[in-house]
């Protein structure tokens, strides 16, 4: 009997060992599927450090590429691209368009900033949205499409030859596109009529026909001729016609003559000696000093002598005509004849058929 639970307790001490033995096997086990995990990601760690520039404490985090092994060329390829290094930043740009204006797509422009600034990347704004609308308010935009850098454009080489053309409001800078040449799509503001400017017809006039003009100019006596004259005729008690003169300041006959007309028109003169200049502009154009031909002009059409005469030599409204060439210059005018009917621009290649269609557009709104 007691040999039996001898045996017994033998047998059950051999099976209590086995057991103990099979589980440590099964330790052993898991324990070397982790060591050759770990081995696994060292060794492909390492791969990855050799071939896609990754660090394993990046890889990990998802952090991006080594600096190391950036800074050691100029191009790689991963994930099916191919990508080059560059030195300058990453310039954020904010494009103002309308999609309703097919002129107003930004595509030529943006190819061209990124053959001259590589590393620009540009976000698309609506113009009729609320974010559009308070950009084009905050930066005075009178074009688009539009475009607005962030701060980073300060360092780059670009920033030099564009510094001239940029408008800076807090970190930002919007370029003035119509100044710095930029295609235009559309105007979305009209020229601002002040004061001291030449208008006929009542402020309160729903369409404001704006011409840019210059004396001087054959082109503009032929579109004055053409367009403007028969324009008044048909749509003098409708609209609103201002005149502005856009004169280089270097240009001194025409200046003289910008100035006698804003003269004659503080007499209610304007067009008979507008109607004068440009039917003798062969003449006066010519002479080194035309002030006494203007002047005698003045007499001849029945003008206050002594009231324009001092008004002439004074030279009252130089300051508004500087002013003029200022602000045509802002809406990127070129040349003269520059006329808008409220936000369309015509030019001298626009008949008055043109003008006349655009004028009954906005007076049937």
């Amino acid at each position: 009997m007691d040999e039996e639970k001898k045996d017994l307790s033998v047998d059950g001490q051999e099976a209590e060992i086995e057991s103990e033995e099979e589980t440590e096997t099964e330790e052993e086990v898991k324990d070397k599927k982790i060591k050759n995990l770990i081995s696994a990601v060292i060794l492909l760690a390492g791969l990855f450090v050799g071939s896609l520039f990754v660090d394993v404490a990046q890889m990990i985090r998802g952090g991006g590429f080594s600096q190391k092994a950036l800074s050691s060329t100029d191009v790689f390829s991963s994930a099916g691209k191919t990508w080059v290094a560059y030195t300058e930043p990453i310039v954020k740009v904010q494009v103002i368009s309308d999609d309703t204006c097919e002129a107003c797509k930004p595509d030529e422009v943006l190819v061209g900033l990124k053959q001259a600034l590589p590393t620009i990347s540009n976000e698309k704004i609506d113009a009729n949205s609320l974010q559009g609308q308070k950009l084009i308010a905050q930066f005075g935009i009178k074009t688009i499409p539009a475009f607005i850098f962030s701060k980073e454009i300060e360092k780059t080489d670009l920033f030099a030859k564009a510094e001239p053309f940029l408008d800076k409001q807090g970190d930002f800078y919007a370029i003035k596109s119509a100044e710095a040449g930029f295609p235009i799509g559309k105007y979305i503001t009209t020229p601002e009529i002040s004061a001291g400017d030449i208008k006929l017809g009542s402020d309160d006039a729903v369409v404001k026909v704006v011409a840019f003009g210059n004396f001087q100019s054959p082109t503009d006596k032929k579109y004055y001729q053409a367009v403007i004259t028969p324009m008044l005729k048909d749509y003098a008690d409708k609209i609103q016609f201002v005149f502005k003169n856009y004169v280089p300041a270097t240009a001194t006959q025409a200046t003289s003559a910008a100035l006698a007309a804003s003269c004659a028109n503080d007499q209610g003169k304007f067009l008979p000696f507008a109607d004068k200049l440009f039917a003798t502009q062969d003449s006066w154009s010519k002479v080194k000093d035309a002030t006494a031909m203007l002047k005698g002009y003045a007499a001849t059409l029945g003008l206050n002598t002594g009231d324009f005469n001092k008004c002439l030599d004074d030279k009252k409204y130089q300051d508004q005509t500087t002013a003029n060439l200022a602000l045509g210059q802002s809406f990127g005018l070129a040349a003269t004849p520059s006329t808008f009917v409220g936000n369309e621009l015509f030019s001298a290649s626009d008949n008055y058929d043109t003008v006349k269609k655009a004028i009954d557009g906005q007076l049937n709104k």
